[in-house]
């Protein structure tokens, strides 16, 4: 494994799933998914990093990608996995899950990770 791309990849994909999930939950869908006062930044930089680090970790170990829509197409599928996870997860304790929100969280998982993705496989492309 190139430990050199993994790293760059990962960092430039926490970067990327940071800013996309400011946009996303932040400002666009603030008021289907409100944070409150109780956030914890720390724990928000540390999970979007630890997404740029998967992806980049399965892009380099094990799939080789360095195209940007190969990245973004493989990133979209490990998104609807991912939202469909924590969708499901989220849900586990509730009488009546909200399917709507459900479905928008799938839809934001799906284009971050897409975007993710397709960072992540520029960032190998470059670094050959």
């Amino acid at each position: 494994m190139n430990v050199k791309n993994f790293i760059v990849g990962g960092i430039v994909g926490g970067i990327v799933d940071w800013l996309l999930g400011w946009l996303f939950y932040g400002i666009i869908f603030k008021d289907t998914f409100p944070g409150g006062d109780t956030m914890n930044m720390m724990m928000i930089v540390l999970g979007c990093f630890s997404v740029g680090f998967f992806i980049s970790y399965i892009f380099i170990h094990w799939a080789s990608i360095s195209k940007l829509m190969t990245g973004m197409k493989a990133g979209a599928i490990i998104g609807i996995f991912m939202g469909l996870i924590s969708g499901f997860f989220d849900n586990e304790s509730v009488a009546e899950p909200d399917y709507k929100v459900l479905a928008i969280g799938v839809a934001i998982s799906i284009v971050m990770c897409a975007c993710v993705g397709g960072s992540i496989a520029v960032v190998n492309d470059k670094l050959k």
